[in-house]
């Protein structure tokens, strides 16, 4: 059973429906498998310190549980252990908030060695303070959760002490893990590529814009959070310029704080990108308030509007929109050079946004030719090293002519280095 409770805002500061917040907790909860018996909106008020919402709710749901013989139950709000506890005992069922439910389908979701550790320090962090074993209450649901450990594996056991000496080692290893994937980005900052991010709202489409850039495999699903672990691919821009391309996990709204603080290592790859790409499914009746959620997460990853000039706004799902609501979207991105209108599943306006991504990271490269002498074999390697090569030709002289892209402070280095022997092509 899934209940969204649905806080009294003021006029006009809600800019989101409670039909439509249901909606996206069921998405949440059929994302793991779970069949749905009933689902209710419950207004409030003011917030009841034992169980967040009135004891006449509380008894009415109580009734509809019994009745259709609900095992667990989805509260779409943040719950206190104390409240969480309450509404157990009240309903005779297992109860999980939001912040509940988003950990048990990024349990299920991360493939990584790493995304399994975050997925399990924010689990702890979570569980810490309720102690209670609520990663197996799902195996009576749809038969083992599975990150943790299925019936008859050995679980944490329900205790402060032993938690924190697990959140302890984990993050250790996951300090572990952050060091090797900086040595990783400053490895690729050496080649170098740059690297292009793609951000967005879970189930905007992102996977499947990814595989139509770079012809990989990824799971791409109508599924909120198909996509957890972040994924990489060298992919070629048609003027012939290699970059990084990186998909990344949807924001939702509400994220839990645990979690984008355990996803921070992951999520750097968008804080130190050259271009991010804001993919929006623009086919959804609440685009905008979806749009705003991806921005407060970025805001919380620290990519203020300075940094807002590398971001393209990627409208997808272009292929869903019908006659005046497509023409109102592709006039609208002609007019503005910040946004280019798409559809990953047909590849309607990919090649005007590999385009303007080309101009994005034009405005801070050139290509030089630069010929080498032929002892030069350490300059040879400098060029392969900071720059990007394009061309290599050897000459009958024995000189190397090389064609490279490399950014103005590379480019400088480079020139002081070759001399006459560096000239920019564009």
């Amino acid at each position: 059973m899934v209940v969204h409770v649905e806080p009294k805002s003021p006029a006009g500061e809600n800019t989101r429906s409670a039909d439509s917040r249901l909606e996206e907790a069921l998405g949440l909860t059929r994302a793991i498998g779970l069949m749905v018996a009933q689902s209710l909106v419950v207004p409030l008020a003011t917030p009841k310190p034992a169980t967040l919402i009135g004891s006449g709710k509380v008894e009415e749901i109580a009734a509809i549980v019994a009745e259709r013989d609900a095992g667990l139950v989805i509260v779409n709000a943040q719950l206190s252990p104390i409240q969480q506890r309450n509404l157990e005992r009240a309903w005779k069922a297992k109860v999980l908030d939001r912040t509940g439910l988003i950990l048990e389908i990024f349990g299920e979701r991360a493939s990584t060695r790493e995304g399994t550790l975050q997925v399990e320090l924010a689990h702890l962090r979570y569980q810490k303070s309720r102690l209670v074993r609520s990663w197996t209450h799902l195996e009576r649901q749809r038969g083992g959760f599975g990150f943790l450990g299925g019936p008859g594996e050995s679980q944490i056991e329900a205790d402060r002490r032993l938690i924190q000496e697990r959140i302890a080692r984990l993050e250790k290893q996951l300090a572990d893990v952050v060091k090797t994937r900086g040595l990783h980005r400053a490895g690729r900052s050496r080649v170098p590529y740059p690297v292009v991010a793609l951000v967005g709202y879970t189930n905007a489409g992102k996977s499947t814009l990814f595989n139509r850039l770079t012809n990989a495999q990824v799971l791409a699903k109508d599924m909120l959070f198909a996509t957890l672990d972040p994924t990489m691919r060298v992919m070629t821009l048609p003027r012939g310029r290699k970059v990084i391309l990186s998909d990344t996990v949807g924001f939702i709204s509400d994220l839990p704080t645990a979690l984008i603080a355990a996803f921070r290592a992951t999520l750097e790859e968008v804080v130190a990108a050259d271009v991010i790409l804001h993919v929006r499914d623009v086919s959804h009746h609440e685009t905008e308030a979806q749009a705003k959620d991806v921005l407060t997460v970025l805001n919380e990853l620290g990519i203020s509007e300075d940094r807002r000039e590398h971001m393209i706004e990627v409208w997808n799902k272009a292929d869903r929109l019908e006659g005046l609501e497509y023409a109102k979207y592709e006039a609208s991105a002609a007019r503005r050079p910040d946004c280019v209108l798409v559809s990953a599943v047909d590849g309607t306006g990919i090649d005007a946004l590999l385009s303007r991504v080309e101009e994005r990271l034009g405005r801070t490269a050139d290509v030089y030719a630069v010929t080498v002498a032929a002892d030069d074999g350490k300059g040879l390697a400098w060029l392969h090293r900071r720059g990007e090569v394009i061309s290599r030709k050897e000459m009958k002289n024995g000189k190397t002519r090389v064609e490279v892209r490399m950014d103005e402070d590379r480019a400088g280095q480079a020139k002081a280095m070759f001399g006459r022997a560096m000239t920019r092509l564009q």
